[in-house]
């Protein structure tokens, strides 16, 4: 039996961690070989430089896309899209892979799963039928929709997909590969290195033996010109909280220069001495960093996956997460700083809760790497409906 070529494209920081353990799987696997394609902003210093961890951790990188267009607004994703399906042709044609894989909803895996359907090469789609609200959303289903394979992470996303109209003899709840690097994490006894001398970053370096908070918080597409203003809000709790905290750039997204603005002007006329900011971290180290702390506050979707299955506190501000399937450690907040405040101090007291599965236990890289060999090859759609 000859090998499946699995070209798996990586287009932005959070991508790489939500497939890390399912490019180890692949290249395990005896019947399948990878072909890895990083894109967009994991090739970009300022958003962390993904790239480097990837090849860090070994992986060989067969083709780098570099098609992020200047501006971070609404004109520049969707001419940044544009860039990635012309180049992402290309590529395909050179490596013709028998399957495609795409991940989550950002923008640039439009790009990716255009190009796989037009080209007709079988499209599987990890993270598929899940909800936000916003443009993410958008992107999602559709994705659903050119996609032939759909490895959903949660039994919510796997009915909605079905719902969509989907063939379900090609749908799997595989569970979220992110919870396969968090599984280890349980383990942990405490911070195993030190975040500033492992990884730089700038601002204040506050002790955190008695505790310390984590801060990711991203523009919303949909509101983008309110970037600043929602960061600021956050800004304002965390400097009247006083409480050492580890915050984490913006991803690059409509509105992120409005995010990146409003944290650059608020430190320079704040001390901030409690606040220390870093551009990216090894998924696995973060996961550590999260497990450890008193809490997330922000809008990122790690709080709703891994830290529901870590058990971690999280304040969630805002709408980029509305509507997405939620543990117990989650509360909902709007951009106000004195409900973020009372938040933080309330949801925070409880220390660590019980882990949630609803995401998956740990094992989702595998199940995908062995459906991704065996699966028929096809990329047309059975009608279902």
């Amino acid at each position: 039996m000859s090998k499946r070529n699995i070209a798996v494209v990586i287009t932005a920081r959070p991508s790489y961690s939500r497939v890390k353990s399912v490019l180890t799987a692949i290249e395990a696997h005896p019947n399948l070989r990878l072909q890895l394609i990083v894109a967009a902003s994991a090739l970009l210093d300022r958003y962390g430089s993904a790239v480097n961890y990837i090849e860090q951790d070994g992986f060989n990188i067969d083709a780098r896309v570099f098609n992020v267009l200047e501006g971070e607004n609404l004109t520049a994703a969707a001419k940044t899209t544009g860039i990635g399906i012309l180049e992402l042709s290309t590529v395909f044609d050179n490596l013709s892979p028998d399957i495609v894989v795409t991940v989550a909803d950002r923008f640039e895996t439009m790009a990716t799963a255009i190009c796989a359907s037009y080209m007709n090469i079988p499209l599987a789609h990890i993270q598929g039928g899940e909800v936000t609200g916003n443009i993410d959303e958008k992107v999602r289903h559709a994705i659903t929709k050119l996609a032939d394979y759909h490895f959903v992470a949660s039994e919510d996303a796997e009915k909605r997909v079905l719902k969509l109209g989907e063939d379900a003899g090609m749908v799997f709840n595989t569970g979220c590969p992110s919870i396969d690097l968090a599984a280890p994490v349980l383990q942990s006894k405490g911070l195993s290195f030190n975040p500033y001398k492992k990884y730089g970053g700038v601002g204040a370096q506050p002790a955190l033996e008695n505790g310390y908070i984590v801060v990711m918080q991203h523009p919303v597409t949909h509101e983008y010109a309110l970037s600043r203003k929602q960061v600021e809000a956050s800004l304002q709790a965390i400097n009247h909280l006083k409480i050492p905290t580890l915050w984490f750039w913006p991803n690059v997204d409509a509105g992120a220069d409005g995010t990146s603005t409003g944290i650059r002007a608020f430190r320079e006329h704040h001390a901030l001495e409690h606040v220390h900011f870093f551009k990216n971290m090894e998924s696995s180290d973060f996961l550590e960093l999260l497990y450890h702390s008193k809490g997330l506050v922000g809008n990122s979707s790690v709080g709703i996956r891994e830290c529901a299955f870590l058990g971690v506190p999280v304040i969630n501000i805002g709408t980029r997460q509305h509507r997405r399937q939620q543990g117990g450690n989650v509360v909902d907040v709007t951009y106000d700083k004195e409900a973020i405040k009372a938040a933080v101090e309330n949801h925070f007291q409880n220390g660590r809760l019980n882990s949630s599965d609803i995401y998956g236990i740990g094992d989702a890289g595998k199940s995908i790497a062995a459906l991704l060999s065996s699966l028929p090859l096809r990329f047309h759609k059975t009608i279902v409906y």
